[in-house]
């Protein structure tokens, strides 16, 4: 071995699977970039998962846009974030590793600066705020080329335990987000740099309690706080990590790595853009579609983009990843990384939001014998306080997930889980029925927070069990491709909730939402059942 060739961000003699090279040059390096890309992707999905937290404080004070139109901003980063994470998972082999983090890093830094002057503004235009939440989908596109990365740098026998750690810790980015945000609205961080306060017109919260009406408020400090950790991190990716040729022998220089990863990302961004166009009513779009098409054309639109603009290594990578639409597993584990990973995501973003808007009024009849929804709850707990423990629970339950699968076989734990959401879903609906129809909701708060809690778990534990079971079903060939392809489709769960229970809470019946979630559980519980578990299943999982 070439001792030089260790030195420097560009690693040409990489050989994780020879023990002695792992234990005197690889472990050090190896985890070196596995503690860098933690913290990264963490800020990834805080940037992408921020909008669920300031629409409610937008709600707060008052900006002029319908609880409708809140929903929509939590709907565009989902489905922005979704979309990216498609042509994210070919960056790391296109452009390199340290290339790829680093810059995609550093790319937060926009929506993050963006959002935070946009927030001083309350009388722009609502597509202002739009086109700010779709830029914060860089974060969630961010997940499908990091854990490609980090699989690059560790042997198999240790890819589990590295891909866990990156995955699980990244995901407490959206509990870090609920619990930053809210604190550091409460002061002036940035001094006269930071903009002027603005007082609250409802009471709002965080996770010490509540925050009472007329209480100064920097609401822009919910983008303008992420710089303080992105600029250092942007950096670090840069000093710290390290391109291996072995995985990426045609980089190029910096520069042009950094030209495809733009490439590809703004490619991410154009079937988005047309989809939402086609999709959100008017005035900010045409109102044509429903979400049910949307979707399916949205996803439609970016592999065909992908496809048509690839070129070089990429055509191949593409053509690769195409292969895994032929086997019918792909799908099957698709459905079943939508009920874990969909709905943590997806409950993540929506949850905030509907706390407030369920339990932050009295829901009273008119003279008519009409319920209203417009009066002031005095008792109502602040979501800002409570919103962040379901995703808390979530993340930090994945791990185990994989641990109790590795035991007893992946689609045993998440057959057993999928019963659970059954159950939790259906009564999360009953109690927001109940609380949707009563002058005082917020009695109903602490069985519906508790059900949320359960779900939240029963989907953290889900999302190790799914890992396991692609690693089970599929050859090692097309297991990576296939956890990049679930991994998309499912942050769409990050665009379905917030826009159904948006719907339904404006028709005024916001638990068939939920009764909904309950009966496509069930039907990928029956999935699971015929694939996996029955006497004759396709592939025995345990």
């Amino acid at each position: 071995m070439n001792s030089k060739s260790q030195v420097g961000p560009d690693i040409e003699d990489w050989r994780p699977e020879d023990e002695k090279f792992w234990e005197t040059t690889g472990k050090k390096i190896a985890y070196r970039n596995l503690w860098i890309s933690i913290p990264a992707l963490l800020c990834g999905f805080a940037v992408w998962g921020m909008w669920g937290i300031i629409t409610v404080q937008m709600l707060n004070l008052g900006f002029p846009f319908t609880q409708a139109e809140l929903f929509t901003l939590t709907a565009i980063a989902g489905i922005s974030g979704a979309t990216m994470r498609i042509p994210a998972s070919f960056l790391i082999r296109m452009a390199g590793g340290r290339n790829t983090i680093f810059l995609t890093t550093a790319m937060l830094l926009a929506p993050a600066l963006g959002t935070g002057i946009a927030l001083q503004h309350p009388e722009w235009p609502l597509w202002v705020f739009q086109l700010m939440a779709l830029w914060s989908g860089v974060g969630g596109g961010n997940f499908a080329s990091s854990m490609s990365n980090i699989s690059t740098f560790f042997p198999k026998r240790l890819q589990g335990t590295a891909l866990g750690l990156n995955a699980g810790l990244g995901n407490f980015g959206v509990t870090t987000m609920q619990i930053v945000i809210p604190l550091v609205m409460t002061v002036g961080l940035f001094g006269a740099l930071g903009g002027e306060s603005k007082a609250l017109l409802k009471d709002s919260g965080w996770i010490f309690g509540k925050i009472a009406a007329g209480t100064p408020t920097w609401i822009q400090n919910a983008g303008f706080a992420w710089l303080l950790s992105l600029v250092p991190l942007s950096i670090l990716c840069w000093l710290g990590m390290n391109n291996l040729k072995t995985v990426t022998p045609a980089a190029g220089s910096p520069l042009l790595a950094f030209a495809k990863i733009t490439y590809l990302y703004s490619l991410a961004f154009v079937p988005s853009i047309g989809m939402l166009y086609l999709y959100l009513p008017a005035p900010t779009g045409l109102g044509l579609l429903n979400m049910w098409v949307a979707i399916p054309l949205d996803i439609a639109a970016a592999l065909l983009v992908m496809k048509l603009a690839a070129f070089g290594t990429m055509k191949e990578n593409v053509a690769k990843q195409f292969e895994i639409f032929h086997n019918k597993h792909t799908w099957a584990m698709t459905a079943l990384y939508v009920v874990t990973f969909g709905s943590f995501i997806g409950f993540s973003m929506a949850l905030p939001l509907a706390i407030t808007v369920i339990f932050g009024f009295q829901h009273l009849p008119d003279a008519a014998g009409v319920m209203q929804h417009t009066l002031k709850n005095p008792n109502a707990p602040s979501a800002l306080t409570y919103a962040w423990i379901g995703p808390f629970v979530g993340a930090a339950v994945r791990p185990v997930g994989g641990w109790i699968a590795d035991k007893v076989g992946g689609s045993i734990v998440t057959q057993v889980i999928s019963a659970v959401m059954v159950v939790a879903s259906a009564a999360v609906g009953y109690v927001m029925l109940q609380a949707y129809g009563s002058p005082t909701p917020e009695q109903h708060f602490p069985m519906f927070m508790g059900l949320f809690i359960l779900l939240f778990a029963a989907s953290g534990i889900g999302n190790g069990s799914t890992f396991r079971s692609v690693g089970f079903i599929f050859d090692r060939q097309q297991a990576g491709p296939v956890l990049g392809w679930t991994s998309a489709v499912a942050a769409y769960g990050a665009f379905i909730a917030p826009v159904l229970i948006g719907q339904q809470i404006k028709a005024g019946t916001p638990q068939y939402a939920f009764y909904g979630f309950a009966v496509f559980y069930a039907l990928c519980l029956l999935l699971n059942w015929w694939f996996y578990l029955r006497a004759n299943a396709y592939v025995k999982n345990p």
